[in-house]
This record gives structure tokens, sequence and C-alpha cells, in this order.
């Protein structure tokens, strides 16, 4: 899950903090330190969540939360924060409109599950302010053969009950088909839930084999929360034997147990001959397999995405909207996009920013996409011309990979290498879509 999160303290400790948990959740995070400075952030771009403390100096919480309560059009969830809350004060926030209330010292599985609900909220917002507004959704773009023989595919799968196996390139946008697959289904009214194999992993799971009620535990709320829907999860291919072995476990309760629909960049039938993941889940998750084409197959579609993608950020985000010349869409066609609809969606979003007129002409996009073209250096090391934060998960990678190979691949022992908790280590792996073994 992506999206931009405003988060509202006036310690640097707590906003330095929560912008690293949620940057490594692959969040687009800004900090604002005062309710001014909060405003400033609003008045450039509209988040999609904001967390905000109670207790600040000059105006507090409350009424920064009246404030913006009448002024963020579409709406986006409030979550108050509070190391001296009492009932009282949650109270009046929800009344006021928050959407929900964590107290402080703050629970990272308590902030990432609150975050993550809030912003499925924000979704299904603007989801629904696109379909007022009579936009194409993303998963219905596109005229290309090979996006109408997809949605087809999708179509005639989503009225049984079958796990569905999605497979494409990263940055395909898998969750795009698998919320478009619930949305034919016959259970498009029940819950989609999404989540990333690291939310399947937060108990011990020493003895919770044969063991229905611990199960339920393990997995904790997705289960209940999917009930009677759909659970997609994503990058299946990262789950270890372990977890494989309950997923398949619970696959087998049919009572209750929501449609599941699994997404992988990987081949997994080359991993289980290689022994990393079970043959038996494997062929119950390979009933149905889907294949999501990269962008360089139906190059022909760029032009509605880049004309959908400039509307959606004009109004969800509020950029300025700017019209794309023939030939720089002409250029946009040409490109390889090695990072599919992801890249795409990141390029429209810059060149939205960045431009100083209402066109994009052919420079403009050429520049863009030579500055990301070169962003990489010798080694594999970013250069010095793309966004620090893509410089940073650029080096992370190339840091980690390296240490990892010379541990062995053994976790605790990298860990020990790179000065990191083991845990913390781990969530940065699997944010990053490392191998942890070779």
């Amino acid at each position: 899950m992506t999206g931009q999160i405003l988060v509202v303290d006036d310690e640097p400790a707590i906003c330095s903090l929560l912008k690293e948990i949620l940057e490594d959740e692959g969040f687009r995070v800004d900090t604002a330190a005062s309710a001014s400075d909060a405003h400033s952030v609003i008045d450039s771009h509209t988040p999609n969540l904001i967390l905000l403390d109670i207790w600040m100096p000059n105006t507090d919480g409350i009424t920064l939360l009246r404030e913006l309560s009448g002024r963020l059009q579409p709406k986006c969830p409030i979550v108050m924060m509070s190391g001296h809350g009492t009932v009282e004060t949650a109270v009046e926030a929800t009344r006021l409109g928050a959407y929900d209330f964590i107290e402080k010292p703050l629970s990272t599985a308590k902030l990432l599950l609150t975050v993550r609900h809030a912003m499925e909220s924000s979704n299904l917002q603007q989801e629904n302010l696109m379909l007022r507004r009579g936009w194409p959704g993303e998963a219905t773009a596109g005229k290309s053969e090979a996006m109408q023989e997809l949605r087809e595919r999708l179509q005639r799968v989503a009225h049984h009950d079958t796990p569905v196996l999605l497979i494409g390139e990263s940055g395909t946008d898998k969750e795009l088909y698998a919320r478009y697959l619930h949305s034919c289904s016959n259970r498009a009214a029940a819950p989609f839930v999404s989540c990333p194999v690291s939310s399947l992993g937060a108990a011990t799971i020493d003895n919770v084999a044969g063991n229905r009620s611990k199960r339920r535990q393990y997995f904790p709320e997705l289960l209940e929360m999917a009930r009677g829907g759909i659970l997609f999860i994503k990058d299946i291919a990262d789950l270890d034997r372990k977890r494989q072995s309950l997923l398949l476990e619970i696959l087998g309760e049919r009572a209750g147990t929501p449609r599941l629909i699994a997404a992988t960049r990987y081949d997994l039938q080359k991993r289980v001959q290689q022994n990393q993941f079970q043959d038996n889940l494997y062929y119950r998750l390979n009933v149905v397999s889907i294949q999501i084409p990269p962008l360089r197959k139906h190059r022909e579609d760029i032009p509605q995405l880049l004309e959908l993608y400039a509307n959606l950020f004009a109004e969800c985000d509020g950029l300025p909207y700017r019209h794309f010349t023939v030939a720089a869409q002409n250029r946009m066609r040409g490109h390889s996009w090695p990072g599919n609809l992801r890249e795409l969606k990141n390029a429209v979003q810059s060149l939205l920013i960045m431009g100083k007129s209402d066109q994009i002409e052919i420079e403009e996009v050429s520049k863009l996409l030579e500055q990301r073209s070169g962003d990489e250096g010798p080694g594999g090391f970013p250069a010095f011309d793309c966004p620090l934060r893509e410089a940073r998960e650029k080096f992370e990678r190339a840091y980690l990979e390296h240490h990892l190979k010379k541990a062995n691949y053994n976790i605790s022992k990298a860990a020990l290498e790179v000065g990191m908790e083991r845990t913390h280590l781990h969530r940065k792996i699997k944010t990053l879509g490392l191998q942890t073994r070779h």
C-alpha cells in the first residue's frame, strides 16, 4: 500500500521515528511541527492521511482538527495521537470527525494496523469520488488486446471461489487487478483485505501447527477482517516454509474462510524445484493463474493512462493539471518502462509537480527519462541527481545485498554486521524486496 501521510507533532524525535517507520512501509511522509506548518504542507498538496498530536503549543490538535475538518475536500482520515489521553478527549476527537485515536508510547503494530485501515478508507473515498466524476478506473483503462484479454480472464474467474495466483513483474500493480476481480465477483459487497507478507508473522510459530485457535491468532485479525470476502496476499513467494504450512492448513478450513488471491513476481514452479516453496501450496494456489502483462507489452495504452493519472493527481492530490502534447506522449510510448505502471505513475506525478506551464512538452519528458535512466552510477550506486529517498533506497538495497551475501544469508549475522536489530533488518529486507536466501 502506498500514499501520502502528514505527521503533525511538535516533538522532532516522534516525527523522525514515524517518518522512518512509515517510509519503510512504502508511504511518502511529510512532517509538521505546528498547526501553521501543517497548513503550509496542505497548501501544497492534500495528504491521504494525517497523524495529529493533540498536545501542541499555540494551536492544539483538537483546534487544528476542527479547522481541517471543514477544509479538506475530499476528506482524508485524521488519526489523533496523545500520551495524556482521556476518554473525554477521545470522544471529542471522534465527534469532530477523527478517524481513530492512538495512545503514546506508540505500538508499531497498532500504528501500522490503524494506518492500513485508515488508508483503505481514504482510498475508498477517492475511488468513490472518481466514480462520481465518471473517470474510468485504472483497471478498466486500456483498449489494447492484451488488456482486454486480461479483463475478460479476470471476469470469468471472478464468479468462482477458487484461489487465484496473479503473476507479474514488479510495478505491474497486481493489487489493482485483484481489486478488479473482487468488484466483478459475488463477494463484491464483502471486504477486500490487502496485506503484505510482513503482516503474516507477528507472533511466534513454534507451537502453532495443529492448533486451530493459535493458527487464528497467528494471522492477526486478517481472517476476521476478510471474512466472506477476499484476502489478498502480496509477494506470497516471500513467505517462509512455516508460514506456508500454516496458510495451507487454513485454506483447508472452508467454513468462513475468505477467498484467497495471491500475487508474485517470481516463478513459483522454479522455487518449488529449489525447495524454497511448498509444492502442495503451489498446486493449491495454481488452480487458476493469471499473467499481468508488463507495460511494454501494451504501450498503445500509455496515452490513455497519462490522461487518467494527470486527472487523478490533479483531483486527489491537488496538483496542477497539465496536458501532454502528442510528441510528449510518443516519447513516453517509446520508453521501456522497466518499473511498469508504478514507474509511469511516478513520472506523471513528477511532471505535474515540477512543471511551470500547462503543457508537457517532449523536451521535459526526455530530460526526466534521461535523468532516471542515469540515476545509477558505477557499481549500481545512486548518482546525485535523483530524489533523496530514491537514492537512499538504491544505496540501502545494494548495501544490504552485499552484507546478506557476506553473511551467507544469515539474518542474525547480517544484523550484527550492519548494526541493526534483527527485526528491523528483517522488515527492511521485506520492504526492499530482497532475497533472504541464495
